[in-house]
């Protein structure tokens, strides 16, 4: 449902500015939406601020990143007309940039461009929610607890398939990373530091997929990166950093080392099952 809009003063970014809105910081916040595109009045409203690890720079990724989010969060509509002489004059950016920037919303398939027709929002369905950006608009706008369960469902398919087919490949040097990554994250938690457990927690499960030697199952890899980022909160991992989690994870290092594939995807699971998300939606593995 939507919410009242608010003052235009207060909603619209000034002239030259990609300005967003704050939503992003604080999930659990109410979300006021801004003024939708009316006829030639035509007002960007803001979009969220990205994480330090923003995928976009520049004017060319600030724009993206605005017109996504729009998008994603329903503040514009499908079948929503974007004319870009409008979004250039609006935020003083040239053709070039917002040719580019729709030409990558497109390929996202947010928007279609057709001759006598022009660009327009696409529905949802067309949209291809598989793409890392698109994940992380949908986890912090008004679809994030879908979205979050949705990846949390998807992990639980992926990752214990990856550890049970990681445990077959004897690659020694990938397996001792992981077993590296194991022991930061150790460290991180008795410091309290949860930058650096996420930063390890993230590469633990890209190194994961990659030792599993499928290319598709690589070629997936970047849905899981973005769940480790969106979920939890304000710790980017796979829970947020406890003994508990630490333990899961060295379990998995040991079954990896010792090619034991059974115990590999087990503790796999039990540590999807630790996200108290995932528990909600999957039950707990059945020790056999």
């Amino acid at each position: 449902m939507m919410t009242a809009a608010r003052p235009a003063e207060s909603a619209l970014a000034g002239p030259g500015e990609l300005d967003r809105y704050p939503y992003a910081e604080s999930p659990g916040a109410a979300r006021v939406a801004p003024p939708a595109w009316q006829g030639a009045d035509v007002e960007l409203g803001r979009a969220p601020r990205r994480t330090a690890g923003s995928r976009g720079r520049g004017l060319h990724g600030q724009l993206v990143q605005q017109l996504g989010q729009m998008i994603v969060s329903g503040d514009l509509g499908a079948d929503r007309p974007l004319v870009p002489e409008e979004i250039g004059q609006r935020f003083e950016v040239s053709r070039t940039v917002v040719r580019e920037s729709l030409r990558v919303l497109e390929a996202k398939g947010l928007v279609s461009a057709r001759p006598n027709v022009g660009t327009r929002v696409r529905p949802v369905s067309d949209w291809n929610l598989l793409d890392p950006d698109i994940i992380e608009w949908r986890a912090f706008g008004p679809q994030r607890d879908d979205q979050r369960r949705e990846l949390n469902e998807l992990r639980w398919t992926i990752e214990p398939l990856a550890a049970r087919l990681a445990a077959g490949h004897g690659r020694d040097e990938v397996q001792q990373r992981m077993g590296d990554m194991v022991e930061i994250m150790g460290h991180a938690l008795a410091q309290g530091d949860g930058l650096t457990f996420s930063r390890a927690d993230a590469e633990f499960h890209s190194l994961l997929i990659q030792l599993a030697g499928n290319r598709m199952l690589e070629h997936l890899s970047g849905i899981v990166s973005a769940a480790l980022q969106v979920s939890g909160g304000p710790i980017a991992g796979c829970d947020r950093p406890t003994e508990a989690s630490v333990a899961h994870h060295a379990r998995i290092a040991d079954a990896l080392a010792s090619g034991d594939q059974h115990a590999a995807e087990s503790a796999m699971r039990q540590l999807l099952t630790v996200h108290p998300d995932v528990d909600r939606v999957v039950p707990a593995p059945r020790e056999h």
